[in-house]
């Protein structure tokens, strides 16, 4: 008999193992679509910031005036560090005559080439109107003779940033409602159980503040170990992913993911509180037989 009773207690009891899990399982989906986010805007920056500019110099300018010119455009704010590049004119026709071959020498044809400099411009100055400025002002410089870069490429390739960044938008949205969804009806089931002990202590004379205050404290406890379960899930998928594709550096991301993995944690608990609340509620309004 005593069997009997503490099986059927044991079995009324809810699965808080399979709702923590469920949870993990929900929160670490929503953080992989995060991570991607973090992830694309990293390589959307190095892409942008991969692009060249051209500029090219006046027959007369002198070595000196050209290293002074290479000098400036490395303290301006609108250039990538470290990415202003000098090719003289003799060096690209060196590299024209390797890429097309000896027979272009034996022309003997006059070097067409100017001497150039050759620099990146920083992600958040790639938008056309901002490119027209900088050639503007380039252009004011008595050494340089034209800037060029690819317009229409440049164009493009910001249509295409902004058709990502809002499919990137509505992606995380969805898995928001959806995470949110999976652990509303988790943590509905797993109270299932406990229905009629819910509403036997307000029978009693218990207040819902009460009888839903330690429900809600555990629901956030479960809400914080899922969510670390969670995380420690996309930490392992995080060394992984370096160990086999080392250009995508998570440093680079550091800040956006501890911002994430909070992000996380607080979802998890907010999540989980609420919809315990939401359940417990539900239960005490609803009349004893129509628990049955």
């Amino acid at each position: 008999m005593a069997e009997n009773s503490e099986s059927s207690l044991s079995s009324a009891r809810p699965n808080y193992i399979y709702a923590i899990l469920s949870m993990a399982l929900a929160l670490f989906l929503l953080g992989f679509f995060g991570l991607l986010s973090l992830q694309s805007r990293n390589l959307i920056k190095g892409f942008r910031e991969g692009i060249n500019i051209l500029v090219e110099l006046k027959d007369g300018a002198s070595t000196d005036e050209i290293a002074a010119l290479q000098r400036k455009l490395n303290e301006t704010s609108f250039v990538k560090p470290g990415s202003v590049q000098f090719t003289s004119r003799d060096e690209a026709a060196r590299i024209m005559s390797e890429e097309m071959g000896e027979e272009v020498l034996k022309l003997d044809l006059p070097n067409p080439f100017f001497d150039i400099l050759q620099f990146n411009v920083r992600s958040e100055y790639i938008e056309t109107d901002s490119l027209a400025g900088i050639r503007r002002t380039l252009l004011q410089q008595p050494q340089i003779q034209d800037v060029y870069y690819q317009e229409n490429f440049f164009k493009q390739v910001a249509v295409n940033i902004g058709k990502l960044n809002w499919i990137v938008a509505v992606v995380t949205i969805l898995t928001v409602l959806a995470t949110g969804f999976l652990i509303h009806n988790t943590i509905r089931l797993s109270l299932f159980a406990n229905r009629f002990m819910i509403k036997n202590m307000e029978l009693v004379g218990a207040t819902w503040e009460f009888i839903s205050r330690p429900y809600i404290l555990r629901a956030i406890r479960h809400g914080l170990l899922g969510a670390c379960i969670a995380i420690a899930g996309l930490m392992g998928l995080i060394s992984w992913i370096s160990s086999k594709a080392p250009e995508l550096d998570p440093a680079a991301t550091m800040g956006g993911m501890i911002w994430l993995f909070a992000g996380l944690a607080l979802l998890g608990a907010a999540i989980s509180g609420f919809s315990t609340f939401l359940v417990v509620k539900k239960y005490l309004k609803m009349r004893v037989d129509d628990l049955y």
